[in-house]
């Protein structure tokens, strides 16, 4: 099976960070016609981020399904799923509030901003956690086949 839910994951990441970044400087940039431009970049890339974390979950969701793993990975898993659920609720929310608000050429609102700092924080400990069950319990990584006696001896 190929393994979608590593290469998709990364899209939404970079979209909702890069969008959370153009928005937090378009709050304070004092040039109005750089604000703007960059508050449209902000507004795609949160809009675009909340299409790409539905993918993201989605796969996510599909991966464990069948799942081989022991006891205390699952529990890591558990937990990766559920900041995924939240953080995912979270961008799609702002992303529905920040493209089907007012003009996406407009500063976005402190409110706003605090409120994105908190969901890119989930987003962030929501990618934290996924790499944890990669590297510390090996979570969809693939064990090498099993070399024989000959194969081993001719190293």
């Amino acid at each position: 099976m190929i393994p979608w839910h590593p290469m998709i994951v990364h899209f939404p990441l970079a979209l909702v960070l890069t969008g959370a970044a153009a928005l937090g400087v378009a709050r304070w940039l004092p040039q109005p016609r750089a604000a703007q431009t960059l508050a449209t970049l902000g507004t795609w890339n949160l809009c675009l981020g909340a299409v790409a974390i539905v993918f993201a979950l989605g796969s996510g969701l599909a991966a464990v399904i069948g799942l081989d793993a022991s006891d205390v990975a699952r529990r890591a898993i558990g937990t990766h799923v559920k900041w995924a659920v939240g953080a995912s609720f979270g961008v799609i929310l702002l992303g529905v509030w920040r493209g089907a608000g007012g003009g996406q050429d407009r500063r976005p609102s402190g409110l706003f901003l605090g409120l994105l700092a908190v969901v890119v924080a989930a987003v962030l400990m929501t990618g934290y956690r996924g790499g944890l069950n990669v590297y510390r319990y090996g979570v969809g990584v693939e064990e090498p086949p099993p070399r024989d006696g000959a194969q081993a001896g001719m190293r």
